[in-house]
Parts: C-alpha cells; sequence; structure tokens
C-alpha cells in the first residue's frame, strides 16, 4: 500500500495481515498505547475532559498520527470503554465456570481483583472508568450503551436462573447492578493497599457481598425518615430547586463537562436566559448541586442517629437514602461526578468523611452486636458505593418507585446476596 493509502485501507489491511506481520505489531502496540493513555485522560477528565492532543503528547506522537487511529476524540473514548468491556467479558467467561451463584460471584470478584494487581503493578494497562456511559452523542450512544448492557446480561447470568417472574427479574437486575457496582467501585478502595493486600481486601469485599452485614437474627426494618427535603418557600426557591435537580441529574450521567448550561435549561424546557436569571454560573450551581447533596445526607444521618443501633441506623439511613435517589426530588450527586471541576479538593474531602461516619455507624454496629464483625472501612465505602449508584437505578429498573427502592437494593447489600445464615 503507497503511503498515501487511507486509514481505512490500512486498517483494512492490518485485518488480513498474518498476527507476526511487524506491520500488524507496529500498527497494534502503537494503538494499544493511544487507547492507554486516553484510558488515563478519560479516568481523570472525563469523556469530554481531554484531546487527541493531549494522547499525542502522552504516547509521543502528532496529532494528526493519532487522529490516523481515530478521527475524533469521541471515537476514541468510546473505543477505551470497549476494550475494557472486552478484558471484563473474558473475566465474566472465567467465573461461569463456578458450580453455584455464590462460587460464581466469587470468581467474578476474585479475578477482578487480579486483574486490579496486574494494573497496579504494570502487568496491563488500566481499565476506563464506566461512569460517563451515557455520555456519548447518538453516534457512539448506541455502541457503547450496546456493549454495556452484554456485559451487564453476562454478569447476570452469573445470578440466579432467568425467571418469567416481573418481581424476580428486577430483583436479578438489581443484585446484578449491584455486584458490577461493588466491584467497579474497588478501585478506590485498593488506592489503600499494596498489591500483594489486595488478596485481603478481596476476601473481606466479597464476604461482606455474599453474606452482608446484619448480625445473626437481625431484620430488614427500616424505620421511615420524614421531611428530608424542606419544600419550597417560594417560586424562586423552586425555580432555583428545579435547576438543581436537573442539573445533578445531567452531572450524574455526563460528568461535569457533559452537563452544560444549554443541555440543562433544555431538560427544564427553559432559555439560557432563564438560567441566568437563577443562577451567576454553570461552577456555581454545580457546587450548589454539591452542597444540596450533602445537605440531604446530613440530614438523613442525623435522623438515623436517633436509632437503637448500628443496624437500626444503617437500614433507616439506606432507605431514606434510596427514596431519595429515585424521587422526583433526588438524585444525590454522585462522588465521581466532581471530575473537572475547579477546586475540588474540599468538595472530595466533605464527601470522604461521609464514608468515615457509616464505618463509625458500622464499628458501633459490631460492637452492639448487631452488625457482623466486618471490616468497617471496606463495608462503608461498599454502602456509600451502593448508595451512589442507586442514582442510575430508574434507567435500568423504569418505574421503579421510592417506596420499593430501599428493599430491592439496599436490602441485597446489608443481608447479602446469599447469606449463609
Amino acid at each position: 500500500m503507497k503511503r498515501g493509502g487511507s486509514r481505512a485501507e490500512e486498517q483494512q489491511l492490518m485485518s488480513v495481515l498474518p498476527e507476526d506481520s511487524e506491520r500488524t505489531r507496529r500498527y497494534r502496540s502503537k494503538r494499544d498505547a493511544i487507547l492507554a493513555a486516553a484510558t488515563d485522560l478519560v479516568n481523570v477528565n472525563g469523556v469530554r475532559g481531554f484531546t487527541l492532543a493531549d494522547v499525542a503528547q502522552r504516547v509521543g506522537l502528532n496529532t494528526p498520527s493519532v487522529a490516523y487511529y481515530f478521527r475524533k476524540k469521541e471515537d476514541l473514548a468510546a473505543a477505551c470503554l470497549i476494550a475494557s468491556m472486552e478484558r471484563l467479558n473474558t473475566l465474566v467467561t472465567l467465573a461461569a465456570k463456578g458450580r453455584d451463584p455464590r462460587e460464581r460471584v466469587s470468581l467474578l470478584i476474585e479475578t477482578y481483583f487480579d486483574m486490579r494487581r496486574r494494573i497496579r503493578l504494570g502487568e496491563e494497562p488500566a481499565l476506563t472508568s464506566f461512569n460517563e456511559v451515557r455520555a456519548f452523542n447518538e453516534k457512539h450512544g448506541e455502541t457503547v450503551s450496546n456493549a454495556y448492557v452484554e456485559m451487564f446480561r453476562g454478569v447476570r447470568g452469573l445470578l440466579e436462573p432467568a425467571t418469567a417472574d416481573a418481581a424476580q427479574r428486577r430483583l436479578r437486575n438489581a443484585r446484578t447492578r449491584l455486584v458490577m457496582e461493588t466491584m467497579f467501585s474497588a478501585a478506590v478502595i485498593l488506592m489503600n493497599y499494596e498489591p500483594d493486600e489486595f488478596g485481603r481486601a478481596r476476601r473481606r469485599m466479597t464476604d461482606i457481598l455474599l453474606d452482608g452485614l446484619a448480625a445473626p437474627g437481625q431484620a430488614w426494618k427500616p424505620r421511615v425518615i420524614e421531611g428530608v427535603i424542606p419544600t419550597p418557600k417560594d417560586h424562586a426557591e423552586a425555580a432555583r430547586e428545579s435547576f438543581l435537580i436537573a442539573a445533578t441529574q445531567l452531572i450524574n450521567e455526563q460528568g461535569y463537562r457533559g452537563a452544560s448550561v444549554e443541555k440543562i435549561s433544555a431538560k427544564l424546557n427553559v432559555t439560557k436566559g432563564s438560567f441566568y436569571h437563577y443562577n451567576e454560573a454553570k461552577d456555581d450551581v454545580v457546587v450548589a448541586c454539591f452542597e444540596r447533596s450533602l445537605k440531604i445526607i446530613r440530614t438523613i444521618e442525623r435522623a438515623a442517629a436517633a436509632e437503637e443501633n448500628g443496624w437500626a441506623r444503617l437500614c433507616a439511613a439506606s432507605a431514606a437514602l434510596l427514596k431519595v435517589q429515585v424521587s422526583d426530588q433526588g438524585p444525590i450527586l454522585r462522588l465521581s461526578a466532581i471530575g473537572g471541576l475547579p477546586a475540588r479538593t474540599e468538595l472530595v474531602s466533605q464527601f470522604d468523611r461521609i464514608s468515615d461516619r457509616f464505618a463509625a455507624v458500622i464499628s458501633e454496629g459490631i460492637a452492639d452486636g448487631s452488625v457482623r464483625p466486618v471490616d468497617p472501612i471496606i463495608a462503608a465505602h461498599m454502602f456509600t458505593s451502593m448508595i451512589n449508584s442507586a442514582a442510575g437505578l430508574p434507567a435500568w429498573l423504569p418505574g421503579i418507585t421510592p417506596a420499593e427502592a430501599p428493599a430491592i437494593y439496599a436490602k441485597p447489600l446489608l443481608m447479602g446476596l446469599f447469606p449463609a445464615q
């Protein structure tokens, strides 16, 4: 092929050349390097927060050279996500060899932690975060979403057999999401461990996921917490609240950069002028979203603190938080949405303290005998991850109501997916 051949022609040639062809090896090596660099950038700045020039600089190429492999950054971001899904699908295939759901889920977590260990040691490239699967335009959105759904179905197949019962199907879908979100969130908790300690962290996380937090004899009977979000006092306050809710929904779905003023306004069917009538700037709205979410969480924490023991406090808090997540007043902003937000250090610290406070509640439950002896730090991380990921439940379980959300999503974590007791 002449040097002036098209990229499509070159890629077609790569597909027919022998695997050990020098040209094939060079092509794939450079493509893999580009994907690895882009993955690192996407994980830090989000799908919209990097450029082909950023990637080119990381791999020592010029921008046209990167564009030779991926014409647009959306092409590259989508390729990163799909490549990571393909790697995870191999783990699902291995886990499917387990004898029963409990063993299959254990195998999935085990192989995933081993992959994370190899990534930490530099033996294989990083995985792309799936926080912004819904952040793509129509062209790539369908491809990425379909690939994610296929991965979801693979994990779902590791759980209970398919059923015709609608209620059981919903519960199975919810448990599948819980397994996936717990697994993906492990990357954060593993930052506090050395590679040779990953096995210990994995055993502790698997123990909680399978057997829950409840001590023998404890039941799922969460007290209802009322008045979490006060009614707006006037029209201006109600309008401001509407903007915050719309902005939170968009930021959770598309990240900080994806939630533009235009999209927030369009979601409410108002003009940009209306947006700026009630808000100074987008960053002010984003910060206000975090402050609103933190206030909701703290209100629920204080109300749950009146419960008789640690277990009852966990049940009451999780039920109240899940209800907000799927209500018209929700969702709560996800910590992952902070990526790209200027001056975000203090916000991260405040969200980190939420996990610390739940770790204290779990420790109190262990001390009073209402919670099983578990690692409170890992348990609190899993608890807050479950709360965060519940923001996406309406997309996975259409029609889910605030009344049913706690039992269908929080209860499986607190009581365990397959409790031995």
